[in-house]
């Protein structure tokens, strides 16, 4: 798989901060299997919501106080009855199912990726 190039300015349009899950819930209504949770950005973004393929790896106890990463502007995404805010990131693990980045210790939340 080869990778385009972009440039640095195109890198830095892409908002991606961490944020500590402060609520989390299964999400039955989800075509595949998902969590909704809600992450506080700090005082500037606030709590935004996300649905996450993340259940392979997590249940909603796991994840409140867990500090993410998430790109937190694209448009928001209407997923069945939820709206979904973020983007949590994660990679793919040798199976294909998602494990959440986090910042190696605690960082503010809102702090920006750059």
């Amino acid at each position: 798989m080869s990778t385009s190039v972009i440039g640095f300015d195109t890198f830095l349009d892409v908002d991606m901060r961490a944020g500590t899950v402060v609520r989390a819930e299964p999400f039955p209504e989800a075509r595949k299997p998902a969590l909704k949770l809600w992450i506080n950005f700090g005082e500037d973004i606030g709590t935004r919501k996300s649905s996450a393929q993340i259940t392979e790896h997590y249940t909603a106890d796991d994840l409140v106080g867990r500090q993410v990463v998430a790109v937190v502007n694209f448009a928001p995404r209407q997923i069945g009855p939820f709206m979904s805010e973020v983007l949590t990131l994660g990679f793919a693990d040798g199976d294909g199912a998602i494990v959440l980045i986090s910042p190696h210790g605690s960082v503010p939340d809102g702090a920006r990726l750059g």
